[in-house]
């Protein structure tokens, strides 16, 4: 009955429940970002939430929502979708009667194109980390800051997923050298290391910090701490680039990447590989942005003038 429903959990706050939601998605080995981020969408949302769980309806989510209305559309979005999922789990764990979700309509967000870096600005900042400096003088914490944002851009990665890297996802084998990156949604792909420049790096760092199994790239100087933050990842880029006189998102270290692939005539479906795109669809976003293979196709038919004409 309804009412033996709502009185087995009557009276447990809300941030209990949402413990207990989050205590779930750790053990099922979910993202340590994506937990966090949920964390503080919930705690925003438990604040519109009047009673017990079980009693919640639409409501309380309608006037959520209404009250983050003047945020970015990503953002809101992302937060329903914690409130969903939140939700979701609740019905499963029969501390929820009913969805209340499945009467709120999803958040459109408009589709914006990919800001590349420009490949020269990216250089500048590369090279500002080392400021000119012999590469085996450079103290251990900035040797890592270069191969971490190097690795970064070398392999058109998430910043989340580099930072998470570990030893034993490089396979150094001369001549094949490839490193498995774990992505979103717990997948797993093997991206190839090909810039001969970057694996002199990569090696000299391994060789200098002694790694052979554990964190890549470690939080703390003296290496025995576990892997860098994102957010600590992105304030030394920051840094870096404010010192290069550059103005370069992160991100566009990935956006980058993939312009080129595409501009070098690599096919879509090779680059949604090396991106771990889900769909070519993503990925396509891409052709949109100056396509120099096309251009230069365009140059070259013109030049020859129209089809029949002599």
């Amino acid at each position: 009955m309804q009412i033996e429903f709502e009185d087995r959990f009557a009276g447990v706050p809300m941030e209990v429940h949402i413990d207990d939601f989050l205590t779930d998605l750790a053990n099922a080995n979910r993202p340590a970002n994506t937990i966090r981020a949920y964390r503080g969408d919930l705690t925003g949302f438990a604040e519109y939430v009047d009673g017990d769980l079980a009693a919640m309806d639409v409501r309380p989510v309608r006037v959520f929502l209404s009250g983050i209305a003047d945020q970015a559309p990503a953002t809101r979005k992302r937060k329903r979708a914690a409130v969903s999922a939140f939700c979701r789990w609740a019905v499963r764990h029969e501390r929820l009667a009913a969805n209340p979700m499945d009467k709120v309509d999803t958040i459109s967000v408009p589709k914006r194109l990919p800001r590349p870096a420009a490949a020269a600005d990216v250089a500048r900042v590369l090279d500002s980390i080392c400021a000119r400096r012999p590469r085996k003088d450079l103290p251990i914490d900035v040797l890592r800051d270069r191969v971490l944002f190097e690795t970064l851009y070398v392999c058109g990665a998430r910043a989340e997923e580099v930072c998470g890297l570990y030893v034993e996802d490089l396979d150094l084998v001369l001549d094949d050298e490839h490193v498995r990156l774990h992505g979103k949604g717990g997948s797993v792909r093997t991206v190839l290391l090909d810039d001969r420049g970057f694996l002199a790096l990569l090696k000299l760092y391994l060789a200098r910090t002694g790694y052979t199994s554990g964190p890549l790239f470690r939080a703390s100087i003296n290496g025995r701490g576990g892997p860098i933050s994102y957010s600590a990842a992105h304030h030394r880029w920051q840094k870096y680039c404010a010192a290069a006189g550059a103005d370069i998102e992160i991100h566009q270290l990935r956006h980058a990447h993939a312009t080129e692939l595409i501009n070098s005539g690599v096919s879509i479906e090779v680059v949604r590989r090396r991106l771990g795109h889900a769909s070519t669809e993503t990925t396509q976003i891409y052709t949109l942005l100056a396509d120099k293979v096309a251009d230069n196709e365009i140059r070259s038919a013109r030049r020859q003038g129209p089809v029949g004409r002599r």
